[in-house]
């Protein structure tokens, strides 16, 4: 066995990238799939061009470098330009919903009915029952609303 993989070191770095695709299947999250490819791309490259057993260790480990490095550069690029989502965060959906409130402030603070959910509101501005609102802001599970002139 060990004279097949002198004589075709190719099999040993695709077996290697099998094994660590495979390893990457069954849950390393991530971790493996790199190096993984990197085993692949060696192998490819070793049948192309045959070269000795420290050239083909550092194609490897340049590979791996490389993939490693691509992939959290174009991670952080794809994360650092999305919003910040509102996951678990349900009040913060509800900016700009316009709502009806139905019962007067005390001291600046009601209820509003938003869908089938009533939640805690609040209004620096006068209000009185029949007015429309609009949610602006969320504090905790507070509302902040404004007046919004009718139509």
């Amino acid at each position: 066995m060990w004279q097949t993989l002198v004589i075709h070191p190719h099999w040993f770095w695709l077996s290697l990238g099998g094994l660590l695709l495979v390893a990457e299947m069954l849950g390393a999250g991530g971790y493996l799939l790199w190096s993984g490819m990197a085993a692949m791309l060696t192998g490819l490259l070793v049948w192309i061009i045959p070269v000795g057993w420290e050239m083909q260790a550092l194609i490897f480990a340049l590979l791996t470098l490389l993939a490693a490095v691509s992939w959290w550069y174009w991670l952080s690029r794809r994360t650092a330009s999305r919003p910040a989502r509102p996951l678990n965060r349900r009040g913060e959906h509800l900016i700009g919903t316009r709502a009806t409130l139905h019962t007067p402030l005390e001291n600046g603070y009601g209820r509003i009915t938003i869908g089938d959910s009533s939640w805690r509101m609040h209004c620096a501005q006068p209000l009185q029952p029949g007015d429309d609102v609009e949610v602006v802001a969320v504090e905790g599970i507070t509302l902040e609303v404004r007046r919004v002139p009718p139509r």
